[in-house]
């Protein structure tokens, strides 16, 4: 096994294109999510970029939130992002009770405080809207603007109907939607792997792959997935 580049970087100061009210909400946040160490096994994210990772429940997108240096914008299911009422439905059926196992009541209980306070914070998230409908058309198309201004997409495309796991059972294919439409815009987007070890507080990236790349080595998108979704477990076991 060929020796892997792993660079260590210190964060430089960077601050997301976010409005102010929320950039201070980010740093009372940070009593509850601690700075971890980013790991890059080739080049780190710039511009332009697709980045996958594994979720975590909240620990993996709060992270890159207030702690990455480079800009980001993150995908969301749309229920997320379409008012308190459909949030709080959201919140205490699939995320709490699908997801994460509570009790049913325990959830609607808990959200009762939690979904105003998520509202607020997904307002200020700036997240890109995601659905199962002909409105994706919607999502890849403010996705692909996003991209062309220099911003990099965060997508966590991890199937966790049964919750979430620290080896991924397996990933949802729209971020290869996303792909393609930018290469019929000119844009070969490079994709990066990342999996954040939320116990060692350690968020490693792979090294890039363009999505032309991809399309060469497989002929299906489900080849395409399955690839990427072994590098991210892979990502997962690594002691570094």
């Amino acid at each position: 096994m060929k020796k892997l580049k792993k660079s260590i970087e210190k964060q430089k100061k960077f601050k997301q294109k976010r409005k102010w009210w929320f950039r201070g909400l980010k740093q009372v946040l940070k009593i509850r999510y601690k700075k971890p160490l980013f790991i890059y096994l080739g080049e780190k994210p710039t511009n332009s970029a697709i980045i996958l990772s594994n979720h975590e429940g909240t620990e993996a997108p709060m992270s890159l939130e207030i702690y990455c240096d480079f800009p980001i914008r993150m995908w969301g299911t749309a229920e997320m992002n379409s008012g308190l009422r459909k949030l709080y439905k959201y919140q205490t059926e699939v995320y709490y009770h699908q997801k994460k196992h509570w009790n049913l009541f325990a959830a609607r209980m808990f959200c009762l405080l939690a979904s105003p306070l998520t509202n607020l914070f997904y307002k200020g998230l700036n997240l890109i809207s995601t659905y199962q409908d002909a409105r994706l058309k919607t999502t890849l198309s403010e996705s692909v603007s996003v991209i062309k201004n220099g911003e990099n997409i965060v997508i966590f495309p991890e199937k966790s109907i049964g919750g979430y796991h620290a080896e991924l059972k397996g990933f949802y294919a729209g971020f290869i939607l996303l792909a393609k439409q930018c290469l019929k815009q000119g844009i070969d987007v490079p994709i990066f792997v990342s999996y954040y070890k939320v116990k060692e507080r350690k968020y490693i990236f792979d090294k890039p792959i363009l999505f032309s790349r991809l399309q060469e080595r497989f002929s299906t998108r489900e080849q395409m997935t399955d690839f990427l979704l072994d590098r991210c477990n892979q990502l997962g076991k690594m002691d570094l």
